[in-house]
């Protein structure tokens, strides 16, 4: 089966060079980790924590304000985020999350935002049931099938080219994460919606975060003009009163590797 996932050096490429920009465009992203924590109910304080996919930080550093005293990794595959994530953490690793570079057992939480929707997700979460403690925690969020769906909408019929990623069914990652060992599953699903004045302001707030390598990855040449206008008006027809909507379908969930 051929993946659908983008090649690894184009999505870290794209982050890489998102970085700078990163901190100003991740209105979604800082809401996710928000919600993320706020539903994250441990019975016992870690005292250590990975954050897989860490970005620049925005999550080691909510991490950090509700455990204090727990000891925390920050991990991500881009050194530019690294970079600037590193004043959160502990100790920082530049490496791939479907591959840490980690002893086994090596912590109580797995903490993950928007990052596994890159991966493999079986993978990731056998890593995840790796490092983690026995009785360890799981928290991950990543979105669903309904993301972007007025920007698939707009570009149907356009091109034979993909422009937005397969986003994985919530029954899926609940799957995934029983196929690694985690029991003591949960999730929950929530649409977040984000206004733009125009299609290019939203898809220039979806390039400053590193996501706009969201296709294929195949086009060749510019796109026309004609074709431009014809997506614009496409996208028009979901204008509301706030502005041209970005639907993100974000999908919490939570486990725990079995004492």
């Amino acid at each position: 089966m051929v993946s659908t996932l983008p090649p690894k050096e184009r999505v870290r490429e794209s982050f890489e060079r998102a970085a700078a920009s990163y901190d100003a465009a991740a209105v979604l992203q800082r809401q996710v980790c928000d919600d993320l924590l706020a539903n994250f109910d441990l019975s016992s304080e870690p005292d250590s924590i990975v954050d897989a996919g860490c970005g620049t930080g925005y999550g080691s550093q909510l991490l950090r304000s509700r455990w204090p005293d727990a000891q925390l990794t920050a991990v991500d595959f881009a050194p530019a985020m690294l970079t600037l994530a590193r004043h959160d953490a502990h100790c920082c690793l530049a490496a791939d999350i479907e591959a840490l570079p980690c002893r086994d057992e090596s912590f109580a939480v797995w903490w993950s935002s928007l990052t596994v929707q890159w991966c493999d997700t079986n993978r990731a979460f056998a890593e995840a049931w790796r490092v983690l403690r026995p009785g360890g925690r799981l928290a991950v969020s990543t979105l669903g099938p309904e993301t972007f769906g007025e920007l698939r909408e707009a570009f149907a019929g356009i091109d034979r080219y993909r422009h937005t990623l397969t986003f994985t069914e919530p029954a899926a990652i609940e799957e995934a994460l029983s196929r690694a060992g985690f029991t003591d599953i949960l999730w929950q699903r929530r649409t977040v919606c984000l206004h733009y004045p125009d299609l290019k302001s939203l898809l220039r707030a979806v390039k400053d975060i590193g996501a706009h390598s969201v296709g294929d990855g195949a086009r060749a040449g510019l796109f026309g003009r004609l074709a431009w206008q014809r997506v614009q008006a496409a996208y028009e027809r979901h204008r509301t009163a706030a502005g041209l909507p970005a639907r993100y379908d974000v999908i919490l969930a939570y486990a725990a590797r079995k004492k």
